[in-house]
Parts: structure tokens; C-alpha cells; sequence
């Protein structure tokens, strides 16, 4: 049995996004993405939902197509005063103290610039970009293990290292969850336009970052894995391909990736995601 550090399987060359204004060392990945709901780019996405219409008829005449607009995620909010963005963060605590009293979430709610954190976060996640910067606060302190049985594999006892950060997960109202959203909405478009040069909503953001989640196949035995730097790589070629973000969440487990997505899955649909968007159970 060999005791590694939880090195990166496998390095990205897409390059995280900051905020210059972000504090290092906050905000969990699956934490942030949980309280609001939380890939490939744009492009990825849009190239695998779009289907193409079938052209008209002989005979008649071409209509300029209908752009059908898409849906604003989360409804309505409560009517409640935010703050400036950067006076926000004591507003934010009470309202995820009312979402979820998870010891994990209750553990990431001192931290500061809680909204531009969560932003960077899910914006790293939908351009399929690892968030372990973001990811110190809850990061395991037992390290990551293998076994040798005719190879190199992941130890299953790995996995319990992250049973609470997905019990936290779990433990978010999907309707809540897309009411405070909605709340928080105005602050966290204000902190996406600092990052994203596209002129791309959150929403889209959002949905796009989801959808790169459940996307994670479920991998239900410990996988093979091969030497890559200072740390593995995944023999399966198959998952050595996933983005860093996917695999960050295929590390936690099968039984975690699975109460994870069934929670992201309920939370997308309360947000207002058609469920054509997202990826087959």
C-alpha cells in the first residue's frame, strides 16, 4: 500500500480563472457548487445539444429561423436588499446558514468574498479547469492511497475521506437552493462579468458547469491506474480524458458521485433547466 498526496491525476493545460480580488484558500468545489446548484467550453456544449431542423418543404417559402431564448435559472428570489459585492458576505452567511447546517458548509462560511469566490469557482468548473485552489479548505487531511494487485489501483478507503463533503451536498434543498440563486443573482452576474471576456451569462455558466458534472461516468470498481509525473494518471484512456474538474469529482467515489449528482440533477431542475439539457441518468 503506498501513501501519496492528492496530486493531480493528470495536469490541465487549461489555465484556471482568478479574480484578482479573490482571497486564496476559500470555497470547496462541491460546497460552492451545492449552494447554488452547481465542461467543456461554449463551443463543446452548444455543438452536442443543438440539433439541426429539417429544411422546408419543396415549394414553399424559408422562414428566418426562431430563436427560442433560453430560460432564467431560479425564479424568483426573495425580496431582499444585497449589499455591494464586496460587503455582501455577512448577508450570504445567514442565507446558506438557512440552507443547510452541514458541519462542511458551516466550515466554508468564514471564509471571505464568499460571491466572487463561488463564481470563480463554477466558472473554472463549465471551462473544465480543476478548482483544487479553491478546493483547500475542504481538502482531505488523510492522503490518497493505492493498492497493488496485478497493478496499480485506487484504494476503495480513499473514498470515505470525502463521504462528508457529499453528505453536505445532499443536504441542500433543491427549491431552496434555487430561491437564494435567485436572491443572489444580481451580485453574482456583477462578480461573472469579471471573468468572463464572452459576455456569456452565469446562467449559462451555471448550467454549463452542471451539466460537465453530471456528465462524470459512474465508475463503480476502483480504476487502474498507471505512473504520470509525480503522481497516476488513469490507465482507462476513457477516463485519463475527462476534464480535471471531472475528475476531481470521479475521485471521490462511487457512492459519492452518485449523491452528488442525484443532488445537482434535482437542483438543476428546480433552477429551471429543461431536463433535455442534461445528460441522460
Amino acid at each position: 500500500m503506498s501513501d501519496l498526496p492528492d496530486y493531480e491525476l493528470r495536469p490541465t493545460p487549461v489555465e484556471p480563472r482568478e479574480s484578482s480580488r479573490l482571497p486564496s484558500g476559500n470555497v470547496g468545489l462541491w460546497i460552492a457548487v451545492a449552494v447554488v446548484a452547481a465542461a467543456i467550453g461554449a463551443a463543446a456544449y452548444y455543438a452536442f445539444f443543438w440539433k439541426p431542423r429539417p429544411g422546408p418543404a419543396a415549394g414553399t417559402t424559408a422562414r428566418a429561423p426562431v430563436t427560442e431564448p433560453l430560460p432564467a435559472l431560479g425564479g424568483t428570489g426573495d425580496a431582499i436588499a444585497i449589499p455591494p459585492i464586496d460587503e455582501s458576505d455577512s448577508v450570504v452567511r445567514t442565507l446558506v446558514q438557512a440552507l443547510s447546517e452541514s458541519p462542511a458548509i458551516m466550515a466554508w462560511l468564514p471564509t471571505n468574498g464568499l460571491i466572487r469566490n463561488f463564481t470563480v469557482v463554477v466558472t473554472n468548473i463549465a471551462d473544465g479547469a480543476t478548482p483544487a485552489k479553491q478546493l483547500r479548505v475542504l481538502k482531505p487531511s488523510a492522503p490518497f492511497r493505492v493498492v497493488e494487485r496485478g497493478g496499480t489501483y485506487a484504494d476503495s478507503r480513499s473514498y470515505d475521506r470525502y463521504n462528508s463533503i457529499a453528505d453536505a451536498v445532499a443536504s441542500i434543498d433543491p427549491a431552496a437552493a434555487a430561491k437564494l440563486y435567485a436572491t443572489l443573482k444580481p451580485r453574482i452576474e456583477e462578480a461573472h462579468r469579471d471573468l468572463a471576456a464572452s459576455g456569456e451569462s452565469f446562467d449559462r455558466t451555471l448550467e454549463r458547469a452542471i451539466v460537465a458534472l453530471l456528465d462524470t461516468p459512474n465508475v463503480d470498481t476502483p480504476p487502474r491506474l498507471r505512473p504520470k509525473g509525480i503522481g497516476y494518471g488513469y490507465a482507462d484512456d476513457r477516463l485519463e480524458d475527462l476534464t480535471s474538474a471531472q475528475k476531481q469529482l470521479l475521485r471521490m467515489g462511487p457512492r459519492n458521485v452518485r449523491v452528488v449528482k442525484a443532488r445537482l440533477r434535482a437542483i438543476a431542475l428546480a433552477l429551471g433547466i429543461p431536463s433535455s439539457h442534461l445528460p441522460a441518468r
